[in-house]
């Protein structure tokens, strides 16, 4: 089999029934277990950080929530250099290197967390280098966004960002599994830790390392399919120079405000979630429900994909942030007042439901946008006018895509930061909240007025 495919036209029906079709499908179903293990990479802290004091870490609350953010500051930042690395290393090389780079923070932890006297600053650094987890999700998306046609696109995007999204769920679910024997051996898992339990009086051993150790053999597996069984795509070759003209695009920067407002809330409330309710339910055990919000908005997001494809992106995620804003009004702000931990549950699991169906519909805009902006520019140029205008709005889309996925993660980061600090000063996350409710009404606002309403400059 080539791995570089030097005829590569999906808009053409017979060339997408005949081999299209098959080749990105494949490309697809090896990218998506890749990013999912992305994911659960760096999202580790969220699971780690709630187990630290039970292994003899002492730290605070404040530092607790720091490096559950931490792994989103380095992951959006790498997702800005990684957005523009599909069209010049090509998607099955960088999809390989990328993925196989998970195995630096892996192992590092799994050493670093057998030692309760292991520095702040040593785990500060681990967390940062979760961030490659996240870096790889624009390069992904980019990737897959190449291989299909636009009328599938919202499918495509959807199943990889969301089945890779449910990377989220599986760590805070196969963590606390992975921790509780020391399936490893002693000479890999360490001695493990005695934790006694004073609600119940029953003592537990647990290995905290084989959070990290736990990802090592997948990592590897996946790292070896996307080198042997996926395709680089000699049409998408740019270089950094053809890319950057996205910086000029208005429709960029207002996407990737859009996508602050969707992913970023979805990365940034996984993060900090089962730290929120270890800070305001501090009776209920964190691991039993920790993982179901992330869970709903991973599942949600292929929904929001699909949805996007026959209602249309901008409606649906017009409807997405005004339900976002009832939700904190009416269900979780509600919830902390009363101290009701099913009321809070339920809000915020169908907040990350929300969430995941917008990340869904604002990915399906964006090749829409810049298809239709490159269509429009080229209208009465001719038919080879016509054909470059949808090369360009491939590679566009594709930066795009990326980039957006970049701005946006940095939600990841402020989110539990958010949170951290309102409970700091003022002893509850109400003040975060009422932030996020301003910021959602201002995503609602420019949806509406770009994208969504009757005359609207770019209607998706």
């Amino acid at each position: 089999m080539s791995h570089v495919l030097t005829k590569w036209e999906p808009e053409n029906t017979e060339f997408w029934s005949k081999e299209g079709s098959a080749i990105a499908n494949r490309n697809l179903w090896i990218s998506i277990p890749a990013l999912m293990l992305a994911f659960s990479v760096w999202m580790l802290w969220s699971v780690v950080a709630a187990n630290l004091d039970k292994a003899g870490f002492k730290f605070s609350k404040d530092q607790l929530f720091f490096l559950t953010a931490l792994p989103a500051l380095s992951g959006a930042t790498l997702r800005i250099f990684y957005s523009f690395l599909i069209p010049i290393f090509g998607g099955r090389k960088w999809t390989a290197i990328s993925t196989a780079s998970l195995l630096i923070p892996a192992i590092g932890m799994g050493f670093a967390l057998q030692d309760p006297t292991t520095s702040y600053s040593t785990l500060l650094i681990l967390a940062l280098l979760c961030g490659l987890g996240g870096g790889n999700f624009s390069s992904s998306m980019a990737n897959i966004s190449f291989f299909f046609p636009k009328s599938r696109k919202g499918y495509a995007t959807g199943m990889n960002a969301g089945i890779g999204n449910l990377g989220v769920s599986v760590v805070q679910f196969v963590a606390p599994l992975a921790i509780s024997s020391a399936m490893f051996g002693a000479a890999i898992s360490g001695d493990g830790f005695l934790f006694h339990n004073a609600k119940t009086g029953v003592d537990k051993m647990f290995w905290l390392g084989n959070a990290g150790f736990i990802w090592v053999p997948f990592i590897v597996a996946a790292t070896l399919a996307a080198w042997f069984g996926m395709n680089d795509i000699a049409s998408a070759k740019a270089s950094f120079a053809d890319q950057a003209v996205i910086f000029k695009r208005k429709h960029n920067w207002l996407m990737c405000w859009l996508y602050i407002g969707t992913f970023g809330s979805f990365i940034g409330f996984s993060a900090g979630f089962a730290m929120l309710i270890k800070a305001q339910f501090p009776e209920v055990d964190v691991t039993k429900f920790a993982f179901l919000g992330p869970l709903a908005g991973a599942l949600a997001r292929p929904v929001g994909g699909i949805l996007a494809d026959k209602i249309g992106g901008a409606r649906l995620t017009l409807w997405v942030f005004a339900a976002m804003v009832a939700t904190i009004v009416v269900g979780i702000l509600p919830a902390l007042h009363d101290h009701n931990f099913m009321m809070f549950l339920g809000s915020f699991i169908g907040m990350f439901i929300l969430t995941g169906l917008g990340n869904g519909s604002t990915f399906c805009m964006i090749p829409i946008i810049f298809q239709t902006e490159r269509e429009r520019a080229a209208a009465g140029k001719g038919e080879a006018a016509l054909k470059q205008s949808k090369l360009d709005a491939a590679k566009e889309s594709a930066a795009v895509l990326g980039f957006s996925g970049a701005i946006g993660a940095y939600g990841g980061f402020f989110i539990p930061q958010g949170f951290g600090t309102s409970i700091k000063m003022t002893g509850a996350p109400d003040m975060a909240l009422y932030t996020f409710i301003a910021f959602y009404v201002s995503c609602m606002l420019i949806t509406w007025f770009y994208y969504s309403r009757k005359g609207a400059e770019m209607p998706c």
